[in-house]
């Protein structure tokens, strides 16, 4: 596995969403939203389980339209979904009559790429992502731990500008997790993408963000800056374990 950066990015997008609610019709989950995610920026985000995280990242992957307000990429309207935004689920949805390279190569052919063109760039995201020869693999002879690596080369493969992750590591052992967020911090280097980090662990949501959103009651409760993004050893800091106190403790509440 490698961290060379990969050519052909374009920059993280800049999401922005001003006043926005976001639900069903006459049930909004979430009410008044403000919030600017920055171009290459890691925002994670928590909150109790129901309290729209989901809807949110769902939002702006363009799936479900917001019920007031506005949206938007760059500047622009966010209208549907777009190749510059890619979606990653807590289940891999890896398709089962594909291999693990056909999974990969899966954007690339629908973007009409050449099938020697996106042979050789899957090839390569697998090596990025420490899977160097399992191309050929079916996806149910994978272990959790390695459908999600294929899941992330999929996602990634495409060159997306902004990578929105619901909880892709919720369902994995405490070990195999670690690895995927060092896995995670490692194939984002070069690539410039924004990311949205949805997760139930505050841990997780400390070691990866730049930023941590906290979301309850319906509404945006806080935005935090992380001291010490991408280092396990800020943990026993102060400043981290205070804001980690100050979460734990708005999450109770």
């Amino acid at each position: 596995m490698t961290s060379t950066p990969l050519s052909g990015t374009a920059g993280g997008l800049r999401l922005t969403l001003d006043g926005v609610s976001l639900g069903r019709p006459g049930a909004p989950v979430l009410t008044g939203l403000d919030l600017d995610v920055t171009p290459g920026e890691i925002l994670t985000v928590v909150g109790p389980s129901g309290c729209g995280k989901s809807t949110l990242l769902r939002t702006l992957a363009g799936l479900l339209p917001p019920l007031d307000g506005s949206v938007t990429q760059d500047g622009t309207r966010l209208h549907g979904p777009g190749a510059e935004r890619s979606l990653v689920f807590q289940e891999d949805a890896l398709l089962p009559w594909r291999t693990v390279r056909g999974n990969v190569e899966l954007p690339l052919a629908i973007a009409g790429t050449s099938r020697a063109e996106r042979r050789a760039h899957a090839e390569r995201w697998l090596d990025r992502v420490g899977l160097t020869g399992r191309g050929t693999a079916w996806p149910h002879r994978l272990s959790g731990g390695q459908r999600q690596r294929v899941q992330l080369a999929r996602a990634l493969a495409a060159r997306p500008r902004a990578l929105l992750m619901d909880e892709p590591f919720g369902a994995l052992d405490a070990r195999t997790r670690a690895q995927m967020q060092d896995l995670l911090v490692d194939v984002l280097t070069g690539t410039g993408a924004t990311v949205l980090f949805v997760t139930h662990d505050v841990d997780e949501a400390l070691f990866l963000g730049d930023r941590v959103a906290l979301i309850g009651a319906g509404r945006l409760l806080d935005v935090s800056t992380v001291p010490h993004p991408r280092d396990r050893s800020a943990r026993t800091r102060p400043e981290t374990a205070a804001l980690r106190r100050d979460i734990l403790d708005s999450l109770s509440t």
